[in-house]
């Protein structure tokens, strides 16, 4: 028997990292009767630990054992391990399949999918369709990138629709992974240290989402932006485009006309004033379009999507007002880790704005940010190991410019440099993992340290 029949013939699953996604992968393939092993290189929490434990899930952590790793017959690999990982090109050299976790789950499921990407925005949107559909009460469960991972979903029982938030790491191990609805709402360089910082390289990473879809299902897609139109028009897309744009009138999808929210689909036509809208700025109005599309080919009520849209409280870490503190308004947007979501930030700003900025960068040009920090911003606070690539790209953009290496001195220079009237943002426009454990970390160390004040 070669070594990729023998992988044919049983059923030894092996995952690749200890956290939500891994978690959800191990306990699922328990329960369909796979031989699980999971292997984490770092400390596995107590909590994951004990739940192992539970269901009777062998598993080590701290390092990788590669000959019980190279004895599976499926590998499903954490999204935060990239596919040129020395383990991972060994482990496909053996003839081993190493699929993502939301692929995984995928082949245990024939539900209604509904998945949505994109450089910024996603978790917006997600959230907004969520709210929809618990308004509509709508049977679904939510998560993926965010929340429950999508094995945990499937493991814990049926429902008729899955919400999923997938990124661009889950798409890259995907095979069969099927939505109904898919939705891309923007496509800007991001995580470009693991594509090679080949921008075509990741744009085809987010169009993975529709690669398996059908003339039955649907691509939601923002037609204003150029990447995911001209990857569009080189792919053989199979699914019904639906498109959405804040820059020209569409017969047909979701566009502005006359300040109010326009979708026509099936003939069929939902309008909402943009005024009512519960959260506000341009990104959150096409956001509102892109979920009130989804959730309009759902067959939802009209009327029920329109009250979701009034009630939205938005995001944690999103352009999140925190205090106002000496008639200063400080604002979490933590969540934003790339230049272009730094962007929506700053065009959203209309008083002057203490700027708190820096961490890993991830190959960002900030140059496209100029014209923004030029009319908005008063003052930049880096905050960072490493802040010279700020330093240099904005040092002659502002009068005041200061270093800080903890969040507690950063939210303290920062309330000394703002007035009466102004904003202190915190939109770092990088990723967290010099000074934090993640983005969520950042914006809750934020909101403890402005409460401090």
């Amino acid at each position: 028997m070669n070594q990729s029949q023998k992988h044919i013939d049983r059923k030894r699953l092996v995952i690749l990292g200890g956290g939500i996604s891994g978690m959800g992968a191990a306990m699922l393939g328990a329960q369909k009767g796979y031989d699980v092993f999971l292997s984490d290189g770092g400390d596995l929490g107590s909590a994951f630990a004990k739940a192992l434990q539970k269901h009777s899930i062998t598993y080590e952590s701290g390092g990788h054992s590669m000959d019980k790793i190279l004895d599976a017959s499926l590998v499903v690999k954490s999204p935060g391990i990239p596919d040129t990982a020395a383990m991972i090109l060994k482990i496909k050299s053996e003839g081993i399949e190493v699929i993502s976790e939301i692929e995984f789950a995928s082949r245990f499921t024939e539900e209604n999918i509904i998945a949505v990407t994109g450089a910024n925005g996603k978790t917006t949107v997600t959230s907004l369709i969520d709210h929809i559909l618990n308004v509509a009460e709508l049977d679904h469960t939510t998560g993926g990138n965010i929340g429950k991972s999508f094995a945990q979903q499937v493991f814990e029982g049926e429902s008729e629709n899955r919400l999923l938030e997938v990124s661009s790491f889950q798409l890259d191990g995907i095979t069969s992974f099927k939505p109904h609805i898919a939705i891309i709402l923007n496509i800007t360089p991001d995580h470009l240290d693991r594509y090679d910082y080949k921008f075509e390289n990741y744009v085809a990473s987010k169009m993975r989402i529709t690669m398996n879809q059908d003339e039955n299902d649907y691509l939601i897609y923002n037609i204003d932006d150029i990447a995911i139109t001209d990857a569009i028009e080189k792919l053989d897309i199979k699914a019904q485009l639906i498109p959405f744009s804040m820059e020209r009138e569409l017969k047909t999808g979701a566009c502005l006309l006359d300040n109010n929210i326009h979708i026509n689909t099936h003939n069929s036509v939902f309008t909402m004033p943009t005024e009512k809208l519960s959260i506000k700025g341009k990104h959150n109005t096409a956001n509102a379009m892109a979920a009130s599309t989804a959730s309009k080919l759902l067959q939802i009520r009209k009327e029920t999507i329109r009250q979701s849209l009034t009630s939205f409280e938005g995001v944690e870490h999103r352009l999140e007002n925190v205090l106002k503190i000496n008639k200063v308004q400080y604002i979490n947007d933590s969540k934003a880790t790339n230049v272009n979501a730094t962007y929506y930030a700053l065009d959203t700003m209309e008083q002057p704005t203490v700027w708190i900025v820096g961490g890993v960068d991830k190959g960002n040009n900030y140059s496209e940010l100029y014209s923004l920090v030029n009319r908005n911003v008063k003052a930049i606070v880096c905050l960072g190991e490493d802040n010279s690539k700020i330093v240099e790209a904005f040092g002659n953009c502002v009068e005041q410019m200061v270093e800080t290496s903890s969040m507690e001195d950063a939210v303290r220079v920062a309330y000394k440099l703002a007035q009466a009237g102004d904003n202190v943002l915190l939109s770092p426009a990088c990723a967290s993992f010099d000074l934090f454990k993640n983005y969520e970390d950042r914006g809750r160390q934020f909101k403890n340290a402005v409460r401090g004040l």
